[in-house]
């Protein structure tokens, strides 16, 4: 593709950013902020942080199982329609139900973790990876600062949540109050979602990237290609787990999803451990920074190369992970601070590269299939993740630990990185090509 034919995003591509930012919002907050914030309320931070592994678990085996069928799924979106109604009935459930009624929660809480594991973080990841094959780090980057947001805002939210209890005005916790933005910024997403995007830029008068040197024509007889590749796929549920390079890759976009979800989820005890240091000011640094590394990230991912920008990454998790046990061991505010401006930078990244790396390094109609094991396999960690964390912070290892961790991660994604080869998936790719009957060709060299 001429990048120079492919300048911004297009009407529906600026639709598609702001559905995937909402979508990764909906995510962050109906996992994060009950874990975070209001874990008190359904019997603490270990109990809920074991509901989110368990309802991301189940969305992980979910994702699996659709790998096997990927190829013959006619609408991805119909299918991701589905799952993103049940997760905003959820969400709300999970903001209008009494915090009294904990078992009707924890099932709600379930649900909403479970539906929108697969909603936002699998099937809108796909269709980005279809709207955008070449461009995907930039959308990605952009859509993902939605984490780094979600956490700004967090400490106002915890604010809004107990001001009843301080002002004596309630002896309930505002709840429902306190999450209606965020239901209703997560509704007007699934909305926008339902009525403006389609599976394929083409079937609304768009191009694939924006890229206008394609004719109608043009557009029309890839697509119809692309959907026959797809079908057909080489790259099996099979072929793709018994990759060792798919493996490396998966790890790596694992461990960072793992330290970054998992230590967000704790901000509230890491800051606090900190007395000089204002939980919401901290937050508001760590979504600049966050927001602005994402985006980062997300260009030099389409800039100089996925594999390049995931090494960068976990160079950046081993650097977090050093400074906080540093932190932690003298009791210096100022490092924690960047420590966890790091984590910011890199929880943006954390969702962009399961997309990046699954159509960077394989063809454009084996994306589906192969980000439909990638992705499980990462969310695997981002399941774990709470329930690790919370576990090391609250033993005898403390904070240390969860740095440690942190840093641990990091230098084992070093290693993962630069055993990751794209030579040798074009390798593995021809052989299966030939062994089926297609063409060889040269589309997956050069891949940076």
């Amino acid at each position: 593709m001429n990048q120079s034919q492919a300048k911004g995003f297009g009407s529906r591509g600026i639709v598609l950013i702001l559905v995937l930012f909402l979508g990764f919002g909906t995510f962050q907050v109906f996992t994060n902020f009950p874990l975070n914030i209001l874990a008190d309320f359904y019997g603490g931070a270990q109990t809920v942080s074991l509901l989110l592994t368990i309802g991301t678990f189940a969305g992980v085996i979910t994702q699996i199982v659709l790998s096997r069928f990927m190829g013959n799924i006619k609408s991805i979106k119909k299918v991701a329609s589905i799952f993103g109604v049940i997760a905003i009935i959820f969400a709300w459930l999970v903001a209008a139900l009494p915090f009294y009624m904990t078992g009707i929660w924890y099932v709600c809480y379930l649900g909403v973790n479970y539906s929108v594991t697969i909603y936002a973080l699998f099937f809108l990841s796909i269709i980005a990876g279809q709207w955008f094959p070449r461009r995907k780090g930039t959308i990605m980057g952009i859509a993902t600062i939605a984490y780094p947001v979600c956490n700004a805002v967090i400490g106002f939210f915890a604010t809004a949540v107990y001001k009843p209890l301080e002002t004596g005005a309630s002896d309930s916790p505002a709840i429902f109050k306190s999450f209606l933005p965020f239901l209703i910024l997560a509704t007007i997403g699934l909305v926008l979602f339902l009525t403006m995007i389609t599976d394929y830029p083409e079937q609304c008068g768009a191009y694939r990237d924006n890229d206008k040197s394609f004719t109608p024509e043009m557009a029309q007889k890839m697509l119809e290609q692309e959907i026959e590749d797809k079908r057909t796929t080489v790259w099996t549920t099979a072929h793709t787990f018994t990759n060792r390079d798919f493996w490396c890759a998966s790890v790596v976009c694992g461990l960072v999803l793992m330290c970054a979800v998992g230590t967000m989820t704790q901000t509230s005890t890491i800051i606090g451990s900190f007395p000089a240091l204002n939980y919401t000011i901290i937050m508001m640094v760590i979504a600049v920074c966050g927001a602005i590394g994402s985006w980062l990230l997300g260009l030099i991912d389409t800039a100089i190369g996925t594999k390049k920008s995931m090494i960068i990454c976990v160079i950046l998790m081993v650097i977090a992970g050093v400074l906080g046990v540093l932190a932690c061991t003298t009791g210096v505010g100022a490092l924690v601070i960047i420590s966890l401006a790091l984590v910011g930078i890199f929880m943006g990244a954390s969702s962009n590269y399961t997309v990046s790396v699954s159509v960077q390094y394989w063809r454009r109609e084996d994306f589906a299939s192969v980000f439909a094991g990638l992705n499980p396999v990462a969310n695997i960690f981002n399941a774990l993740a709470p329930t690790v964390v919370s576990a090391i912070l609250y033993s005898a290892m403390g904070m240390v630990g969860v740095f440690a961790l942190i840093a641990i991660a990091g230098v084992i994604g070093i290693v993962l990185m630069l055993l990751f080869s794209p030579k040798h998936i074009k390798e593995v790719d021809d052989k299966y090509r030939a062994a089926a009957g297609k063409p060889l060709d040269d589309a997956l060299v050069g891949r940076k």
